[in-house]
Formats: structure tokens, C-alpha cells, sequence
């Protein structure tokens, strides 16, 4: 069992990392809600950088609107903060460019697929060499708690005050549908698993998703009587069913339930290689 002293020597050597890929001039505290998710899921994506070796030059950041997609503004990589829903096509254009670069977009569930939704798809089907960190914490939470793709049924927001009659996009089987050939899913209470998740999209080749399933308990939680964020993350922890598990279990049992885990993981040919050899052969290169 690990003693005061090295608990708290590991908690120093966690916050130096941090600290190195922090915009040094840019104001603190950050704009997120005190025990937002999003916080948790940027340490997760940090230590992941740093684990891997990445220098700083190497990543490109690219987010369009929401609270998830003003990380980038406080992380010191190359970054893009784009319009509305649009994150995908701007990343694909900066992987187009410059193939060498490590790509990463954060979004949410309503940037990713309601405005942005068709952008969504057709980075999946075009398998680019893009990792997209998707925060989904079921509704709008930076314009006022309106209801997302991803709010569900009978659940209550601004805009379904007498519950949500339409259904909801899950995320990772969309993704699935659409070509994507590394899609997991995890949520802001299981974050070690978060961590290596994001490490393994990182590192593969081909368009990956990372949902990572947060706790908005400003508006969704207020709304649906789920409590503070540590009522949340409990939540998020009893409904947490393991990939593995979930394949032995019945529709029914899994009412309800969160899969974890990585969902897809398969090799197809990547976007870019393949414009490549277009342009290659066009231009008699062997």
C-alpha cells in the first residue's frame, strides 16, 4: 500500500504533465462548470499525448462550439476552434495537408451530430486517419440545456419539458454503421480505461472514435433529478456494462445499460495512403 508521501510524490509528477501541456497566459479557472466531465476527459487525453511521446508540433487540435469544444483554447498544441459542427471537415483539410500530423477533434453530442451530423458520417465512411473525442453528456449544455441527438427518450430538457418524444442517436453504433474502424466507449467515472482508450485510437490507423460518456449536472442532471457530479459519476458507474459481458446478455438485460469498452477495432484502407497512390500513379511514380 502506498504511503502520504508517494501518494502525494505521483499526484505531484500528474500535475507536472499537466502543467506542461497547459496554455501558460491563458486565464484559470477554466469556463466548465465545477465537476464537469470535460475537465476529466482533457487530463485523459493529455496523459495519452504524453504517454505516447508526441511533441507538442506533432498534434493538431480542432473543435467546433460547445463546452466540450473550448478545450483546445486552453491546451498548447496547434489548434483550430472552427464554427458549428463543422470540426470534422476543417481536421480533414489539415490531415489532407499534412499527413504526418496526429489529429484530434474534440466535439460534442450535439456539434458532432445534429449540424454536424452528415460531417460525422462521411469522416467515418472515408476511414481519414482522424481521432474524434465525441463528450457526450445528452444535451446542450453551453447555449441554455436544449435537447441533442443523443437526449433520450422521455428524458427532460428546455426544449422537452414534458419528456423527449424522439429517438435518440447512440453514438457508437452510428459510427459503426458508417465505416469508422476503431469506435469505444467509456464515461468521466472510468477514467484509467479512459486513458488507455484514448491511446489505442491515437496509435491506429484509420478514422477513431473515442465517446466518452459525461455528466452535465447544470441541465441534464438538474432536469432529470440525477444529483450533483457525484451523484452523476455513481450513475455512470452502476450502469457501466463491459463489451465483454454485454455480448452474453439479453436486449433486455442491457435496457438501459452503458457497454464499455472498445467496440470496433479492424483494419481497412485509410483515406489519405489511398489519394496517395492516386497521385502517385498519376505521376508514374513506382
Amino acid at each position: 500500500m502506498a504511503t502520504v508521501k508517494e501518494t502525494n510524490q505521483a499526484e505531484k509528477q500528474k500535475s507536472d504533465v499537466m502543467l506542461q501541456y497547459l496554455r501558460p497566459k491563458k486565464k484559470f479557472p477554466s469556463v466548465w462548470c465545477a465537476g464537469c466531465g470535460n475537465g476529466t476527459v482533457m487530463g485523459a487525453i493529455i496523459r495519452a499525448i504524453d504517454k505516447l511521446g508526441y511533441s507538442k508540433d506533432e498534434v493538431v487540435m480542432v473543435s467546433g462550439i460547445g463546452c466540450s469544444s473550448r478545450m483546445p483554447v486552453y491546451l498548447d498544441f496547434s489548434s483550430l476552434h472552427t464554427t458549428h459542427g463543422r470540426a470534422l471537415p476543417y481536421a480533414t483539410g489539415v490531415k489532407f495537408a499534412k499527413p504526418h500530423l496526429k489529429v484530434i477533434v474534440i466535439t460534442g453530442d450535439g456539434d458532432a451530430l445534429a449540424i454536424g451530423g452528415n460531417h460525422f458520417i462521411h469522416a467515418c465512411r472515408r476511414n481519414i486517419d482522424i481521432t474524434a473525442i465525441l463528450i457526450n453528456n445528452y444535451i446542450y449544455g453551453m447555449t441554455g440545456g436544449q435537447g441533442s441527438p443523443t437526449t433520450p427518450s422521455k428524458a427532460f430538457s428546455t426544449t422537452t419539458p414534458y419528456g423527449n418524444v424522439e429517438k435518440h442517436f447512440n453514438p457508437s453504433e452510428l459510427a459503426m454503421a458508417a465505416g469508422a474502424t476503431f469506435v469505444g466507449r467509456t464515461t468521466v467515472y472510468h477514467v484509467p480505461q479512459m486513458e488507455k482508450m484514448i491511446t489505442q485510437a491515437l496509435e491506429h490507423k484509420g478514422f477513431s472514435l473515442v465517446e466518452a460518456v459525461s455528466n452535465c449536472h447544470t441541465y441534464f442532471g438538474r432536469l432529470n433529478r440525477q444529483g450533483d457530479p457525484v451523484a452523476m459519476l455513481k450513475m455512470f458507474k452502476d450502469l457501466a456494462v463491459p463489451a465483454a459481458r454485454a455480448k452474453n446478455m439479453t436486449p433486455e438485460e442491457l435496457e438501459g445499460k452503458l457497454v464499455t469498452g472498445v467496440l470496433q477495432d479492424i483494419e481497412k484502407t485509410e483515406f489519405c495512403d489511398e489519394y496517395q497512390k492516386v497521385v502517385d500513379a498519376h505521376r508514374g511514380v513506382k
